[in-house]
């Protein structure tokens, strides 16, 4: 017997600019793809720094979730990914303001991300 699962979309969140989903909801937990710093309204990056990035980024996570029933307080893993461990600190700045439950994390360096991206976060949560 399979599981079903559910499609998360929301409008107040970018659409994605691949072949996945902004979520999947399966088990009592939330799975979302990784979010960049787009803003939903005008479909770009409008932030040029980390910390405005990691802010839109937090944003779009909230809605995401928030369509799924769930919010940042049931988020229980984040995967982050920073184009420059430069950024670490100010990334970890914006980042413990929003995420006070202290999730799990793993944070990484990665050569590149979509569209010139900073930084990217992939959260799972109960919900």
């Amino acid at each position: 017997m399979s599981a079903s699962f559910t499609t998360i979309y929301t409008k107040d969140a970018p659409a994605a600019i691949g072949p996945y989903s902004q979520a999947i909801a399966y088990g009592g937990l939330v799975y979302t793809s990784g979010q960049i710093g787009i803003n939903p309204i005008t479909g770009s990056i409008d932030a040029p720094g980390i910390e405005g990035q990691t802010e839109q980024i937090i944003r779009n996570l909230k809605a995401v979730l928030e369509a799924a029933g769930t919010d940042l307080t049931r988020v229980v893993k984040t995967t982050c990914f920073l184009q420059s461990m430069a950024d670490f600190a100010a990334f970890n700045a914006v980042y413990e303001k929003h995420f006070t439950g202290k999730p799990a994390r793993s944070c990484v360096e990665v050569s590149a991300l979509p569209k010139g991206a900073l930084v990217e976060i992939e959260a799972v949560a109960a919900y």
